[in-house]
This record gives structure tokens, sequence and C-alpha cells, in this order.
């Protein structure tokens, strides 16, 4: 997994013209996690979604699927199915990626429903910076008539947000900021 998240990096590196190891290297001594995700049948499912509208607070997912089905995307006002295929990966862009290339890519929205009948199963391979690593953009994203997007910040500042005062949905980095900025409150 590690070895594929580094060619999809290398891929969106030279997407954005820089050097194609510049990620690689920025993500090299990260801390990525992987999950197993299991969502029980529900009777009614309509009542009940796997895990609700989020982005993840990560740089990059990497998402295999079984064949129930259940991950959609939020694209153009509408939700979309993301039909399984036990030959490909699902490749997401989480906020952390959308904060290194200022906004250049964005966090994917996205949601993972129940199926009324058959237990649902995901693998997901999260790829995350050393937990004390800057996150900024290069300054080859930032031209001069363009503002940064986003205060530099640590990965564990992000997840510690994340895990204890906001529960990680499309607006997290514009919720981040202001506490970040604000030192950090407990009672945020």
């Amino acid at each position: 997994m590690k070895e594929l998240s580094f060619a999809i990096m290398e891929l969106l590196a030279i997407s954005l013209g820089l050097d194609r190891l510049y990620f690689k290297t920025f993500f090299e001594d990260g801390e990525s996690i992987m999950r197993c995700n299991s969502y029980p049948p529900c009777n009614n499912s309509s009542l009940t979604l796997g895990t609700g509208p989020h982005s993840d607070p990560t740089s990059l997912t990497v998402l295999h699927q079984d064949q129930v089905g259940g991950l959609e995307v939020y694209l153009d006002n509408k939700w979309f199915a993301v039909r399984p295929r036990l030959d490909a990966f699902v490749i997401n862009i989480g906020d952390t990626f959308m904060a290194l290339s200022n906004g250049k890519y964005k966090s994917c929205l996205h949601r993972a429903l129940v199926n009324r009948e058959v237990e649902r199963k995901s693998l997901v391979y999260f790829v995350n910076p050393k937990e004390d690593k800057t996150v900024k953009p290069t300054k080859k994203l930032c031209s001069s008539d363009e503002e940064r997007k986003y205060p530099d910040f640590t990965w564990s500042d992000l997840y510690e947000f994340t895990q204890k005062h906001y529960r990680a949905d499309v607006s997290t980095l514009q919720g981040f900021i202001p506490w970040f900025i604000a030192g950090k409150p407990s009672n945020y």
C-alpha cells in the first residue's frame, strides 16, 4: 500500500508541475493507518448511514470495497454511487493534501451507506505525514498574485482537532483554521 500511495503521489506531483519525488520525500517517514470497516446490515437502511458525509482529514485515502457497494461521492450537488470492482482501488484526496496543494486539489466529500440485507466491508489505507511535520504548500504552488489558503500546521494538530473537537466533514479545514489560530483551545 505504501508503494502504491507513493506511485500516486508521484503522479500528483507531476500534475502540479513539481519534481515527481516531491511528495514521496515529504511522506516517506509518514504515519499511515490501515483499517477494516464493517457495516452490519440494517432492515431500514434509509434511516442509518455507515458513515455520514465527510472528507478525510488525511492526505490520501486508498480504499478497497467489497462487492456489496455503498460508497457514494458528492459531485455537482448530487450523490453518486461508486461501483465496486474487485480489481480496483478508490483513491480520495484528503484535507491535508488539499492544504499541501494550496487548494489546487480538493478533498473528496463522500459517505458510506449500509445495506438492508448484507454486511458491507471495506479496507482503507490512510496516508499521513509524520505527526510533527509542517504541512504547507511549496512556494511553487503559491504564485505572487495568489494567497496561501491555509496556515502552516502539523498533522498532529489537524488529527487532534478532528478527533476531539470536530467531526470531519466538507468544512473541516475551514473549521480547523480558527481553532488553530486561537491557540487550540480545549473548550472549542
